[in-house]
């Protein structure tokens, strides 16, 4: 790959309504690319989360990224980008191995080795390993360790948290990608790469829950003492709200979704009727049985969000509290209601610190999916040849390199 090619980052946010893309370039002594293009493209092709028209999906894929190579002025062939739905699931995992060096002396490969192990893991039917995330490890009994590399002992443990996804599914995004002329550099889920955008050093260290609230799922990460805990896709999200309004207000879908967008909000004190004009027509809804109707299912999809925090037994126990993005985020008042339902700290995620060219028009909430996509497109580097192992189940699993950058990135530094 070229030092020209090196220079900028794409970022593909497929989502369930709509097609993010950000294009990102590093330039002189930055750290962090800078904007140069964005882009936004609906999605018709999509239920749940999951592509059901892939021919729909790569014309949305196509709209976007034409815009923003248009924007850009950069011609893009791959990008990172995200898989999305129900059949995502994060599980834990141990690998072991002896050390055999003369020295005893832990090396990279090693690390590699023992990462390789815990991946080997008993998967149902068409799934696969998308991502391992390495958390601790333990040298001859000696707990906590981050970094191995460079000590010596003669066992090396790790604790993972694996990242699995439907085999179908997976080949039904490289099958969308591919009649878009578009290759996938990496594959991550929505909540890491928001996680990459709006969370800081701190908060990924005291212990944090990404929230990217989108139109049929919320996607919601763990991060603890820099690692990866946990990762879960719960099938709900903004779509599910327009439904609640349209049965409850016994109206039109799509007045129900408009009347979401311009008059929905979750604060106590709104009171008094919304009027909206349609086709010729006044439709007048109550306030009171909107915030009703609304709070219902929010309080239902963080009850979810709390199952899983009580799976690793971390229910209101998150001192960095919560982090909101996504479209629905943008809720009124759902910031003071998660809260008071999660009863933690909670706040909208920001990422000011990346430097824009051109911003007009790029909704944070919205975009902050694709703007950590394209800043994992950095941190990961070009696409990584596909290794197999063969499972204790007898079943190959294709698993790429462990994509644990986002974590080694506080303890390494950055390759250009």
């Amino acid at each position: 790959m070229s030092e020209e090619k090196r220079s900028y980052f794409i970022g593909l946010d497929i989502g369930t309504t709509a097609v993010r893309c950000v294009v990102g370039e590093l330039s002189g002594d930055a750290s962090l690319p800078s904007i140069i293009g964005f882009s936004k493209a609906e999605n018709t092709g999509m239920r749940k989360g999951n592509i059901s028209r892939v021919e729909e999906v790569a014309q949305a894929i196509t709209g976007a990224v034409s815009e923003a190579e248009r924007m850009s002025g950069r011609e893009i062939r791959s990008a990172t980008v995200n898989v999305n739905g129900s059949h995502v699931h994060g599980l834990n995992s141990k690998g072991i191995i002896a050390i055999s060096s003369t020295d005893r002396v832990i090396t990279n490969e090693d690390r590699m080795r023992v990462e390789e192990a815990a991946a080997i893991v008993n998967l149902p039917p068409n799934f696969e390993i998308i991502q391992v995330f390495a958390k601790n490890y333990r040298l001859d009994g000696q707990e906590n360790i981050k970094d191995p590399v460079g000590m010596q002992g003669v066992r090396l443990e790790v604790d993972t948290h694996i990242l699995t996804a439907s085999t179908p599914a997976l080949k039904s995004l490289d099958q969308a990608l591919g009649q878009a002329e578009l290759q996938a550099s990496h594959r991550t889920v929505s909540s890491l790469a928001v996680a990459e955008a709006v969370l800081d050093r701190k908060l990924k260290e005291s212990g944090v829950v990404v929230l990217d609230i989108g139109a049929a799922t919320t996607n919601m990460i763990v991060i603890e003492d820099g690692e990866v805990e946990h990762i879960a896709v719960i099938p709900m999200g903004g779509i599910h709200i327009t439904n609640d309004l349209a049965i409850g207000l016994k109206t039109e879908l799509e007045i129900a979704e408009e009347v979401k967008i311009k008059h929905a909000s979750l604060a106590k004190n709104t009171t008094g009727q919304v009027s909206l004009v349609q086709g010729g027509q006044t439709h007048r809804f109550d306030r009171d049985m909107m915030r009703i109707i609304i709070e219902a299912r929010v309080e239902e999809i963080l009850e979810y969000v709390d199952k899983e925090l009580k799976k690793i037994h971390r229910s209101k126990k998150l001192p960095g509290g919560v982090v909101l993005a996504g479209g629905t985020a943008k809720l009124p008042g759902i910031v003071e209601f998660t809260r008071d339902t999660l009863e933690l700290p909670a706040r909208h995620g920001a990422w000011q610190h990346i430097a824009r060219v051109v911003d007009e028009g790029l909704d944070e909430l919205e975009f902050a999916p694709a703007a950590g996509l394209m800043l994992l497109d950095m941190y990961l580097g070009p696409a990584q040849p596909v290794a197999f192992m063969e499972g204790t189940s007898g079943i190959i699993q294709s698993v790429s390199q462990p994509l644990n950058s986002f974590i080694n990135r506080l303890r390494r530094p950055k390759k250009r």
